[in-house]
């Protein structure tokens, strides 16, 4: 027998794998997301809604005198809709966010099912976070992750909707330490 401590509806976000790798070239993340949709985010993507999803990344150099100091940043958007007419989902993967211009590039691809939609957003495969030009390789660097349903993008009503609600929360953050290169 099992049973949550979250209630019903609560969308708990985890990271079930996760790796930072730092070669010659560049320094890499890859992570395995868990998380389900609550059934009112699910709901009001039925309803046409489209959620956007943001993973972010941040490299920040050590500094004992001062804040750390930011070296790299970047950050992918996934934009998930349903589309009525077709009955599949479309999912839109950028490195910026999304805006009325449509510019910059992005991965588009379809889904039959919304399983298959979520499989693609929860499955983040080595990502480049810096290139190996950007670090000190005798530095120690701490590096964070952040993944969440970014509600600003929602329309308007469902932002004070959502302002409090649980079933709205899916988010997870992870700080890891990256070492110094070994001496050759």
């Amino acid at each position: 027998m099992s049973f949550s401590l979250l209630g019903k509806g609560h969308a708990a976000a985890e990271l079930t794998g996760f790796e930072l790798e730092r070669d010659s070239e560049e320094v890499s993340v890859t992570a395995q997301l868990q998380f389900e949709l609550s059934s009112t985010v699910e709901e009001a993507l039925l309803k046409g809604i489209p959620m956007v999803f943001v993973a972010e990344t941040e490299l920040l150099r050590e500094r004992w005198y001062w804040y750390d100091k930011s070296v790299a940043t970047s950050a992918r958007h996934f934009r998930l809709a349903f589309q009525p007419l077709t009955r599949r989902w479309r999912l839109n993967i950028s490195s910026g966010a999304a805006s009325a211009t449509g510019q910059g590039l992005a991965l588009n691809q379809s889904f039959d099912t919304l399983q298959q939609a979520l499989a693609a957003i929860k499955r983040i495969s080595r990502w480049r976070v810096a290139g190996a030009n950007e670090l000190d390789p005798a530095v120690r660097y701490r590096f964070e992750f952040r993944f969440r349903l970014d509600l600003g993008q929602l329309p308007r009503p469902f932002q004070i909707g959502a302002i409090g609600q649980s079933e709205w929360d899916i988010s997870v953050v992870r700080s890891e330490f990256l070492a110094p290169e070994a001496a050759k």
